[in-house]
């Protein structure tokens, strides 16, 4: 006679509307990002109390301005780092801490227009526990505005990667490829006009690059491009860790 498999304890993971992956950190690297934009207030504030209660922390994405305002109330003790510029906030608990890798990512933005986005992915980097050095508005219509800044995250920084955002004609990711050799993450936004102005002419001029090295994430796509560039960084920074140490002559 066959046992039926025990039932697990679902009191933190089912919901009628969520089952959040709490131990995803664990598993990919990559924490949960809690997309809000198309969750209700209360759905988001429900998901964002059972990832603190579980894990100390939760980061969520997107946030309107009726979350904006709840999640101020709530946690109006200091729980709560808010990100104007992405709409991004993260709570955590009085006794949880960042973690720290020594992995250390590099962020530049052709325009100003294109923080928003690149601050989603910095985000998410330093909750992977990177370092984050990041410059804004170098982009190509301006491009001697580019090296000083670039130099400092290579030889100053020693970033293991570089995260490129840029809307327009999209042409900052394949130039700074070509002049590094760490791997530039290209993040296409959707700043722009006319033809393409929703970030299609970005991607597509990123997808297109001769410029070896460049890696490409969807128009828009911070939490992707913070992802990738997080676990890069982190592996470097585990094989830094590792290598043995070079004895003087």
């Amino acid at each position: 006679m066959s046992q039926s498999p025990s039932k697990p304890n679902t009191s933190l993971t089912d919901s009628p509307f969520a089952r959040p992956d709490f131990f995803r950190d664990h598993r990919k690297g990559v924490p949960e990002v809690v997309l809000t934009s198309t969750k209700t207030v209360a759905q988001s504030l429900e998901i964002a109390a059972r990832f603190l209660e579980t894990r100390g922390r939760a980061i969520l994405s997107h946030v309107s301005p009726e979350l904006q305002t709840a999640l101020e109330q709530r946690y109006a003790d200091g729980q709560l780092e808010w990100h104007p510029a992405s709409r991004m906030a993260v709570i955590r608990s009085a006794t949880a801490r960042q973690p720290q890798t020594n992995g250390i990512v590099g962020v530049i933005t052709a325009g100003t227009s294109d923080q928003p986005i690149a601050e989603e992915a910095a985000i998410l980097c330093q909750e992977m526990g990177c370092t984050v050095h990041t410059t804004c508005d170098v982009g190509v219509a301006g491009l001697h505005r580019l090296f000083a800044p670039l130099r400092m995250l290579i030889e100053d920084a020693q970033v293991d990667v570089i995260i490129v955002a840029a809307g327009m004609d999209g042409a900052l990711p394949s130039v700074v490829s070509g002049l590094v050799d760490v791997p530039v993450i290209g993040l296409p936004t959707s700043i722009g006009y006319g033809m393409g102005g929703r970030g299609e002419a970005a991607l597509l001029a990123m997808l297109q690059t001769c410029s070896p090295g460049l890696a490409v994430v969807n128009i828009d796509n911070g939490v992707g491009a913070g992802a990738i560039a997080g676990l890069i960084a982190n592996r470097a920074a585990r094989a830094r860790s590792s290598a043995p140490e070079e004895i003087e002559p």
